[in-house]
Formats: C-alpha cells, sequence, structure tokens
C-alpha cells in the first residue's frame, strides 16, 4: 500500500514536470514589465531630448553663421549708409550684399553709435535697440518669431591707435520654418517614442514570460513539494500519536522513567500535526485551490465571533486578562464558516497569549458602508514599528518581543491574512512596543436586496 502511494506520489510529480501550473500572482509579472518600461521610456526620453536638443541649435548655429555673414558683408557700406540714407540703398547695383540677402524672409538695420536707426532694408521692423549676439525676438505687427544677429562696426583712429565705435548692423530673419521643423520633429519624436514604447511593451511581455517561467516552475515545484511531503507526513505522525495513545492508556505497563519521555512525544506529535495541517492549508491556498460553493453560506459574523468569545472566556480568566466584545452592528457575510471561524480564533489567541496579567483584550464589530470592521485590540507587549512589515510572514516571530508558545507553529498570522484574502477582505495592523496591537479584519458584507435597491 505504501509502495503504491509512493508510485502515485511520483506519477503526479512527473506530470505536473511535464505541463507545469504557472499560476504565480500576475502581480509580479506586471510589476516587473513596469520596471521595464519605466527603464526604456526613461531611456528614450533622454534620447529623445537629445537628439532635439542636438538638432535645434545645429540650426540655430547654421541661422547664425549665415546672418553673420551678411552683417559682416553690410559692414564696408556702413559709411554709405551713413551719408546717404535710404538713397544708397535704393541703388542695388551698388551693395555688396545683394547677392546673399532675401528680401522675403531677412533685413538689415544700420544703427549708429547711439543705437537709433540710420536706415534698413527688408521687411522685418523691430524697434528694440540694438544689442549684440544672437537673439530671438516677436515683431510687434505680427508676432512672427525673429532671429538676430548683431555686429559692432569699428573706425581705425590713426591719432590714438585705438579703434572708435561707428555703430551697429542688425541682421534678422524670420524662423517660422525653423519652428515648424522643430515642432515637427517634436511630434516624430514622441509618436515615434510612443510606438516604440508600444513596441517594447510586447516585446517586454514576451521577456517577461520567458524570464519568470523557470522562477514560477520552481515555486509550483517547491509548493507541490510542500503539499505532498506535508500529506504525506500525516500517516507516520497519526501512528506515532496512535501507538503513544495506546501505551499512556496502560501506565501500568510503562516503566516510570519512560513516562517523561512518551509525554514529550505525544506533545512534539500533536505540535508537528498542528504544523502539517497549517502548511498544508497555506500550500492550497498558495494554488488558489477555490472552495466549493456548496461550502460558502450566509454567516452572521455576530454569532462567530460570540462563540469565540465565550469559548475563549475560560483562558484569559486564568491568565487574568479582561476579554470584552462589543457588537456595534448585525454583519452577515458570505464565506466558509470553518475558515472564519478559524481566522478570528487565530487573531484572538494571539492577542490572549501577548497579553501579561491584568490586561485587556477587545473586540469589536462595526460597518463602514459595504464592508464589516472587526478590530482586535490588546494591551499586550506590542510590536516595533520595524517589525511590522514582516508579522504576516510564514514561521515569523520578532526574537525580543515574541518568544515560541507550547503547540505554536508561527503560521497562525499567515494563516489568519490568507483566510481574509481568500474572503475578500484583508488585515491591517497598528501596533507600538509595550504598548499594545490593534489588528483589524476587513470583510465585504452580503447586501441584501433592499439594500441593493436604495
Amino acid at each position: 500500500m505504501r509502495h503504491s502511494q509512493t508510485a502515485q506520489t511520483k506519477s503526479i510529480s512527473k506530470n505536473n514536470k511535464k505541463r507545469p501550473n504557472i499560476s504565480m500572482s500576475p502581480g509580479l509579472r506586471g510589476r516587473l514589465l513596469l520596471s521595464y518600461l519605466i527603464v526604456m521610456a526613461a531611456i528614450l526620453s533622454v534620447f529623445g531630448t537629445g537628439v532635439f536638443v542636438f538638432f535645434s541649435r545645429n540650426l540655430y548655429r547654421q541661422l547664425d553663421k549665415k546672418l553673420l555673414t551678411l552683417a559682416q558683408s553690410a559692414a564696408p557700406s556702413f559709411i554709405e549708409v551713413k551719408n546717404r540714407g535710404p538713397k544708397f540703398l535704393n541703388q542695388v547695383e551698388e551693395v555688396p550684399w545683394r547677392d546673399i540677402f532675401n528680401r522675403d524672409q531677412q533685413s538689415l538695420e544700420w544703427f549708429d553709435a547711439q543705437g537709433n536707426l540710420i536706415g534698413s532694408k527688408g521687411i522685418i521692423r523691430l524697434e528694440l535697440p540694438p544689442k549684440t549676439g544672437a537673439y530671438n525676438f516677436y515683431q510687434n505687427t505680427n508676432r512672427v518669431p525673429v532671429r538676430t544677429y548683431t555686429i559692432s562696426v569699428f573706425r581705425d583712429n590713426t591719432e590714438l591707435n585705438q579703434p572708435n565705435l561707428e555703430g551697429f548692423i542688425r541682421a534678422s530673419q524670420s524662423i517660422e520654418e525653423i519652428e515648424t521643423v522643430k515642432n515637427q520633429l517634436f511630434w516624430v519624436l514622441i509618436i515615434g517614442g510612443m510606438m516604440t514604447l508600444i513596441l517594447i511593451g510586447f516585446g517586454g511581455f514576451w521577456l517577461t514570460q520567458k524570464a519568470i517561467e523557470p522562477i514560477e516552475q520552481s515555486f509550483q515545484r517547491l509548493k507541490q513539494f510542500t503539499a505532498d511531503a506535508s500529506h504525506e507526513l500525516r500517516g507516520p505522525l497519526t501512528a506515532i500519536k496512535a501507538s503513544v495513545d495506546v501505551m499512556q492508556s496502560h501506565p501500568e505497563r510503562i516503566h516510570p522513567k519512560d513516562t517523561k519521555k512518551l509525554t514529550a512525544v505525544a506533545s512534539a506529535t500533536i505540535q508537528m500535526s498542528q504544523l502539517i495541517e497549517d502548511l498544508l492549508f497555506l500550500a492550497r491556498t498558495d494554488r488558489d485551490v477555490s472552495l466549493p460553493m456548496r461550502e460558502r453560506t450566509r454567516i452572521s459574523l455576530n454569532q462567530i465571533l460570540q462563540n469565540q468569545v465565550v469559548l475563549l472566556e475560560s483562558f484569559a480568566h486564568k491568565k487574568n486578562i479582561m476579554l470584552k466584545y462589543h457588537a456595534g452592528a448585525n454583519v452577515d457575510v458570505f464565506g466558509d464558516k470553518t475558515q472564519l471561524i478559524r481566522l478570528f480564533s487565530n487573531l484572538l489567541e494571539n492577542a490572549l497569549q501577548y497579553t501579561p496579567s491584568g490586561g485587556q483584550v477587545s473586540l469589536n464589530l462595526s460597518r463602514q458602508n459595504r464592508f464589516a470592521l472587526i478590530s482586535v485590540r490588546d494591551t499586550g507587549i506590542g510590536i516595533a514599528p520595524e517589525q511590522i512589515p514582516f508579522i504576516f510572514d510564514r514561521f515569523w516571530r520578532a526574537d525580543k518581543a515574541r518568544s515560541r508558545r507550547e503547540g505554536g507553529t508561527g503560521l497562525g498570522l499567515a494563516i489568519a491574512q490568507a483566510i481574509a484574502k481568500s474572503h475578500g477582505g484583508k488585515i491591517t495592523v497598528q501596533s507600538q512596543a509595550n504598548v499594545g496591537s490593534c489588528f483589524q479584519v476587513r470583510l465585504p458584507v452580503l447586501i441584501s436586496i433592499r439594500e441593493r435597491l436604495t
């Protein structure tokens, strides 16, 4: 019989290996994919910004060279413009800059040393004083963006051996075309980046699937091993417990020196059996084995909590702890009664175990909208803030704050959290060392037809 069971277990494991049940939470894949997309989006943003800035500066750099050449070619005619004014500028054949001047997009302006306009050629008019260097401005008439480049004109003074400022020449050109090209480039980079990010998302999803698959398979094998090992250990432990019970039922056959040993073996067997049951429960929860609908019924939370208080009153009385229960609402939920009893039993026993003599444990039931709030508050030893994120981990115990109690497995809070999640709820905790803790369970209530209509 034992050989048959072993062969069956090997067969199941072999089948699982052929067809791995990939059921790890999709949240892990989502977080990995999101992290990957964030990194790729950051890289694309830096790359796109670099391309846009480089291309824009290159366009302006080329325009500045063109305007500087135009201004320098107009510098020799500064004296003629100053002396003859518009008459000289109208004689197109005499100006040296006529071949590189675009009258539809550019303009040239001559200023004296005080910044007064003495002549201009072109359609661009800027009512601004000259300022050497390259700048962007807007025309006052039609708000067209304009790029200007202003140079200073000097005249040599042979007597003082130093140049004198004669005036300024400002070359201007409309940059509407450059702004249009920049806008087109901007949208090309945005749309191209989004399309690239979408393609990266599909590729990242596939890569994430491939990267996670070996981990998920190992995780599934580990969970399967936990379930199989726990199941296989039940038989030997049951046999040991039965043998010890038989021996303890006939104390006259036991040597007095072996009595304590048998008691220790019985206690260890009970503790191991409880540990195996807890591991089996968590293994089934990890594998997302949902309860059949026939096991889920309408349950009164008031009745469950009241019964738990009655069952634990004697234990609280022995420890000289005041156990109080306050029901602020009549609440029904849809779920498994056995599991909910275990949920609140674990929380209450945990609170009583770690509350010193003379303390108090209070159980409260209330309703908030469509959720039932059950709080278990104690005046016990509490939990340090840095340890709170780990209290629902399996086999967790804070070395300084909590000690292993007789029969404890360290899985009570992990099981309570698993039961709450399986019922669509959650558990939160607030605690302060040497002050006390408060565990709050939030469960969806069963909505009546009248409440749905209202």
